[in-house]
C-alpha cells in the first residue's frame, strides 16, 4: 500500500530564484508606439475588451488608423476598437478612419454595419470639400487594401437615399475608374431621388449612361423613367419609352401607367389621360384608386368638377377599388377652387358618412375655398372646428386665413390670426410674412407693408425672392423710386441675380413710372448676369414704350423677341394695338391684325376692347361698332368696360338719346329717356340702328350687368349733365339712391359740375353739403367746379370768398383754380384783379398755363390795353408753357396788332374748348397751325371726358 508523503516546502533559495525570473508587464506609458499598437492589437484579438478599457493611453487619429490597418483582416476587432474610440468624450474618429472601417466591414460582408457607418460618413459631408475628400479617401484605401469596390456602390445608394444627389452623381460618374459598375438597385435609387427633386433632365442622362454601361433596367426603372419624362413635360417621349420597353418584353404595371396619366393631367390633356386608361384595359392592367384620383384631379384642374364627380361615381362601381379620402379630397378641393362651396360641403359630408375621417388637406381646401369666395369668417369657423376631428391647423391653414383677410382689406384681422398662430406655437414663416406683405400692398397700405418688412428682419426671418419682389412692386406703386432702387441693389447683392421674376418686377416698375431708359439698362444687365429674358420681359418693355407713346421702340422690342425665337403673345399684340391708336399710327394696325391671324392668334375680349376704345377715341364709331359686332359673332360677351366706352363716346359726340338707351339696357334701370325715342330708332338712320343692335346683344347678356355698377351709373350722370339735362341727372341720382347704389366722390363731382355749369349754383352747393354729410371729403376738383359755377353765374365776389377759404379746408389751389378766377375777372372787365391773381399763383410756385395767358390777353384786349396784352404775349412766348404755344402766339399776335377783339374772343373760346375752363387739356391735342379757320378749330377739339 502506497503511502503519500507530504510535499516538501520549497527551499528559500528556490523561492528567491522564482521571484527573480517572474515577468511583469511594463506600464503602457513606457512603451514605444509600435509596442503600444502591438499590445492593443493583441488584446483586441484575444477579445480582452475589459483589459483594453483599463489600458491607459490616449486616442488619436494616427492610433486608430494604425490599428485598423494592422487588423484589417479581423473585422470584429476593428469594429470593436472603432466603437471604443467613438465613445471617448474628447475624440471623434476622422473621415479617413471611417473610410478604412467601411472597406474592412464590406469585405467581411457585414453589410448592415457597413451601411450604418456609411450613413454616418455621409452625415459628415457638410460641404463639397468634405464630400470630395470622402470619395478620394475611399479610393486611396481601396487601392491600398486591394479590397472589393463594393463600397462605392453602397455609398452611391446611401447618398441617393439621403437626397445628396450631387454627391451621388459624382460617385456614379467615377465608379467606372475603379472597375465597379453601379448596381441596378443603386441606380434606381439615384433615378428616383433625382425625379423627386425635380431634376428629371439629370435622371434622363443617368439612364442613358446606365444603358451604355449595359445595366439592364427592370420594371421599377421603367416606372421611374416614365415619371421622369412626364415631370419634364415630355409626355410623348414617355409614351415612346413605354413602347420601347414593351418591345424589350417588359410588362409594365399600374404604377407606370399612372405616371403617364399624371403626365397628361399636368398638361391639361384629359383626352390623353383617358387614352391611357383605354390602353390599360386592353393590356389587362387593373385601374387602381390612384388612377381614378389622378383623373379626378385632371378634371378639377380644368374646372370641370361635374365630370370629376362622375369619375368618383365610376370609381365606386369599380371592382376591387375602394374610394379613399384622397379621392374625396381631390374632388372637394376642385369644388372649392371654383367657388362651389355647397357642393364641397356635400361631398365632405358624404365622405364622413361612409366612415372616412377628415384630414388636414380637406380642411385646408375648405378654408381656402371660403377665403377665395369672400367668406373668411366661415373659413375661420372651420379652423376652430378642426379640434373636434383631432386635427391641428398648420402654417398653411393660418396663412390661408391671413391671405383671405388681406384680400378683404381687413389687415388688422390678418394680424390677429398671426398672433393666434404664435399662441398655438406655430412660428410665422417667410410665407406668412409674404402673404401679409402681398395683402397690405394689394390694399394700398404700403407704409404698413414697410413696417412689416422691418419687423420681419428684426425677428430674424430672412426674406426670399417673393418677399423682395412684393415689396419692390409696392415701392414702385408708391412712386418711391429712390427706395425701390436701394432695395433693388440689395436684391442683387444678396445673390438674387438670376431670378427672372425679380428682373421682370423691376422692369415692370420702371416702365409703369415711364423710366424707359432705366428699364432698358436693367434689361441689359439682366442678360449680362446670365438671366435669360422671357416673353413677359419683352411684353413688359413693349407695353412700357406703348404707354409713353413710343410705339416704334415697342415694335423694335418685338423684333428682338422674335430673334430669340420667343413669339409674341396675344397680350403683347393687345398692348401694341393700344400703342398704335395712342400714336395715331392707324395704317400699321391692319398689318398687325393680319400678322396675328397668320400666327394663329385669335383676338380675345381684351383685343376687341382695345379696338373698340381706339376707334371710339378716333371718333370712328362705325368701326367701333363693327369691332363690337365681330366680337359678339365670335361668342364673346360684352363687358361693362367696353359698353361704358361706347356710351361715353356717344355722350361726347352728342348722341345723347342713343347713349341713354344703351345705358338703360346695361343697368336694367328705367332711365329718364323719352321712350318715344326707342320707337323712332327702328325707323331712323343707320347709326341709330347700330345702337339698337348693340342694345339687343345687351338683352342677351343682361346677366352681365344685373348688379349695380358705380362706373356705369357715373357715366350715365356725366352724359346727362354734359347734354344739359341736369334735372334728369338729378332724378336719376335720386332713383339710384333708393337702391344699393353708393355715390362716391366722382358721382358728386359730376353732378356739382353739371349743376354749376348750368347755372344752378345753389343746388350745386346743396350737393356739396349732402356729400359732406355722407362722410365724403370734397377735393380741390369739387371746389373748382363750384368756383366755375359761381363765376359763370356772375357771383365773382362769392367765388373770391370761397377761394380765400380753401386753405382753411386743407386744400391747395392748383392751376385750374387760378384759371377759373382769372377768366372770371377778365370776363367781368377786371383784368387787373386777374393779373394780381397771376402774381399770387407765381408766388405759390404754380406756373401759368396757356389758358392763363389766353384769359389775360383776351381780358386786356377787351379793355383796349394792347400794350399790356403784347407784354403778356411776349412773356408767354418766353415761358414755353405748351407745345402749341408758337402757333397760338402767332394767331393772338395777329388779332392784337389788328385790334380784332371779336376774333381774339373767339380764339380764346376755342382754347377753352380744347382746354376747358377747368384747365384740363384734352387728351387729343391738335396742332393749332391746322386750325386757323374758326369752324375747323371748333370741330377738331373734343371736351375731355373728365371735365369735372
Amino acid at each position: 500500500m502506497l503511502r503519500h508523503s507530504p510535499i516538501p516546502s520549497p527551499s528559500p533559495l528556490l523561492s528567491s530564484l522564482r521571484k527573480s525570473i517572474h515577468w511583469k508587464p511594463r506600464h503602457e506609458s513606457n512603451l514605444s508606439r509600435p509596442e503600444l499598437h502591438e499590445r492593443i492589437s493583441r488584446l483586441l484579438i484575444l477579445r480582452r475588451f475589459d483589459a483594453l478599457e483599463n489600458l491607459n493611453f490616449h486616442f488619436s487619429d494616427n492610433l486608430v488608423d494604425s490599428i485598423l490597418v494592422k487588423l484589417k483582416l479581423n473585422p470584429e476587432a476593428c469594429l470593436n476598437f472603432f466603437q471604443l474610440a467613438a465613445k471617448q468624450p474628447n475624440f471623434t474618429p476622422s473621415v479617413k478612419s471611417y473610410c478604412k472601417l467601411v472597406h474592412i466591414l464590406s469585405r467581411a460582408r457585414m453589410y448592415d454595419e457597413t451601411r450604418s457607418y456609411l450613413n454616418e460618413l455621409a452625415s459628415l459631408c457638410k460641404n463639397n470639400y468634405i464630400s470630395f475628400l470622402v470619395l478620394d479617401e475611399l479610393v486611396r484605401v481601396y487601392k491600398d487594401f486591394k479590397f472589393s469596390p463594393l463600397v462605392f456602390d453602397m455609398i452611391l445608394k446611401v447618398y441617393a437615399e439621403k437626397g445628396m444627389v450631387k454627391n451621388a452623381l459624382h460617385v456614379f460618374d467615377n465608379m467606372g475608374k475603379y472597375g465597379r459598375k453601379p448596381s441596378l438597385r443603386s441606380c434606381n435609387s439615384l433615378l428616383s431621388n433625382l425625379v423627386k427633386r425635380g431634376e428629371s433632365y439629370s435622371a434622363v442622362l443617368v439612364y442613358d449612361q446606365m444603358r451604355r454601361l449595359d445595366i439592364v433596367p427592370d420594371v421599377f426603372t421603367c416606372a421611374i423613367m416614365i415619371n421622369a419624362y412626364c415631370k419634364a413635360g415630355k409626355v410623348e417621349r414617355a409614351v415612346e419609352f413605354v413602347k420601347e420597353m414593351e418591345k424589350l418584353g417588359f410588362e409594365l404595371n399600374a404604377i407606370s401607367y399612372n405616371s403617364l396619366v399624371d403626365g397628361y393631367v399636368s398638361l391639361g390633356d384629359i383626352e390623353g389621360a383617358k387614352g391611357v386608361l383605354k390602353f390599360m384595359s386592353e393590356k389587362g392592367v387593373m385601374r387602381n384608386k390612384v388612377t381614378f384620383t389622378l383623373l379626378i384631379k385632371g378634371y378639377c384642374k380644368q374646372c370641370k368638377v361635374e365630370e370629376a364627380e362622375k369619375v368618383l361615381r365610376e370609381m365606386e362601381k369599380e371592382d376591387g377599388v375602394v374610394v379613399d379620402e384622397y379621392a374625396y379630397g381631390a374632388l372637394i378641393d376642385g369644388y372649392c377652387k371654383v367657388g362651389k362651396m355647397g357642393d364641397a360641403i356635400r361631398v365632405r359630408d358624404e365622405m364622413l358618412k361612409v366612415g372616412l375621417k377628415m384630414n388636414l388637406f380637406v380642411c385646408n381646401s375648405l378654408i381656402n375655398g371660403y377665403c377665395k369666395n369672400g367668406q373668411v369668417h366661415e373659413g375661420e369657423r372651420l379652423l376652430m372646428c378642426m379640434r373636434k376631428w383631432d386635427l391641428k391647423p398648420d402654417s398653411y391653414s393660418y396663412c390661408t386665413l391671413v391671405d383671405g383677410y388681406c384680400r378683404d382689406g381687413l389687415s388688422s384681422k390678418a394680424f390677429n390670426v398671426c398672433d393666434q398662430m404664435l399662441r398655438k406655437g406655430i412660428e410665422p414663416t417667410v410665407v406668412t410674412y409674404n402673404t401679409l406683405l402681398k395683402g397690405l400692398c394689394r390694399a394700398g397700405d404700403y407704409k404698413d407693408a414697410l413696417r412689416l418688412w422691418h419687423l420681419m428682419l428684426q425677428r430674424g426671418v430672412t426674406p426670399n425672392e417673393v418677399g423682395y419682389c412684393t415689396l419692390l412692386d409696392g415701392l414702385f406703386k408708391m412712386g418711391d423710386f429712390s427706395r425701390a432702387s436701394i432695395l433693388w441693389d440689395d436684391i442683387l447683392a444678396r445673390g438674387i441675380n438670376k431670378s427672372i421674376y425679380a428682373f421682370n418686377t423691376m422692369i415692370n416698375g420702371l416702365c409703369k413710372m415711364g423710366e424707359m431708359d432705366g428699364a432698358e439698362e436693367t434689361f441689359k444687365r439682366m442678360k449680362e448676369l446670365g438671366c435669360k429674358p422671357d416673353g413677359i420681359t419683352y411684353r413688359t418693355l413693349s407695353d412700357g414704350y406703348c404707354k409713353v407713346g413710343n410705339v416704334e421702340e415697342a415694335f423694335k422690342v418685338k423684333e428682338k423677341m422674335e430673334k430669340e425665337e420667343i413669339f409674341p403673345s396675344i397680350e403683347m399684340y393687345n398692348s401694341l394695338i393700344v400703342g398704335l391708336f395712342t400714336s395715331k399710327k392707324i395704317s400699321t394696325l391692319i398689318d398687325l391684325l393680319a400678322e396675328m391671324d397668320t400666327r394663329g392668334l385669335s383676338p380675345n375680349v381684351v383685343t376687341y376692347g382695345a379696338l373698340i376704345a381706339g376707334w371710339c377715341d378716333q371718333g370712328r364709331l362705325d368701326k367701333a361698332f363693327s369691332a363690337y359686332f365681330e366680337m359678339i359673332g365670335k361668342g364673346f360677351a360684352p363687358n361693362v368696360i367696353i359698353c361704358s366706352k361706347i356710351v361715353s363716346s356717344l355722350y361726347r359726340l352728342g348722341r345723347i338719346d342713343e347713349a341713354n338707351m344703351l345705358l338703360q339696357k346695361m343697368v336694367d334701370f328705367d332711365l329718364v329717356l323719352d321712350h318715344r325715342c326707342l320707337e323712332d330708332f327702328q325707323n331712323t338712320d343707320i347709326r341709330k340702328l347700330d345702337c339698337w343692335k348693340i342694345a339687343d346683344t345687351l338683352d342677351e347678356s343682361a346677366i352681365k350687368f344685373s348688379l349695380p355698377n358705380n362706373v356705369v351709373y357715373n357715366i350715365a350722370m356725366a352724359g346727362l349733365c354734359k347734354s344739359g339735362k341736369v334735372n334728369d341727372a338729378r332724378r336719376f341720382f335720386l332713383g339710384l339712391s333708393h337702391g344699393s347704389f353708393t355715390p362716391d366722390n366722382f358721382t358728386y363731382c359730376t353732378l356739382i359740375h353739371g349743376f354749376s355749369a348750368a347755372g344752378y349754383v345753389n343746388e350745386a352747393f346743396n350737393l356739396r353739403d349732402e356729400m359732406v354729410k355722407k362722410g365724403l371729403v370734397p377735393n380741390i376738383t369739387t371746389y373748382n367746379a363750384l368756383l366755375n359755377g359761381l363765376c359763370k353765374s356772375g357771383y365773382l365776389d362769392r367765388a373770391r370768398r370761397l377761394f380765400d377759404k380753401l386753405h382753411l379746408k386743407g386744400l391747395i389751389p392748383n392751376v385750374v383754380t387760378y384759371n377759373i378766377l382769372i377768366d372770371g375777372y377778365c370776363k367781368s372787365g377786371s383784368p387787373r384783379e386777374a393779373l394780381d391773381l397771376r402774381g399770387k399763383m407765381l408766388k405759390e410756385g404754380i406756373s401759368p398755363s396757356i389758358i392763363t395767358y389766353s384769359s389775360l390777353i383776351n381780358g386786356f384786349c377787351k379793355q383796349g390795353d394792347v400794350e399790356e396784352a403784347m407784354k403778356l404775349l411776349n412773356e408767354m412766348k418766353a415761358s414755353n408753357v405748351d407745345q402749341t404755344i408758337a402757333t397760338f402766339s402767332k394767331l393772338v399776335e395777329g388779332c392784337v396788332q389788328h385790334g380784332d377783339v371779336k376774333k381774339m374772343s373767339k380764339l380764346h373760346n376755342m382754347m377753352h374748348m380744347a382746354c376747358p375752363s377747368a384747365g384740363i387739356t384734352s387728351h387729343k391735342q391738335t396742332e393749332l397751325s391746322e386750325l386757323s379757320n374758326t369752324k375747323e378749330m371748333l370741330d377738331s377739339y373734343t371736351i375731355s371726358e373728365a371735365a369735372c
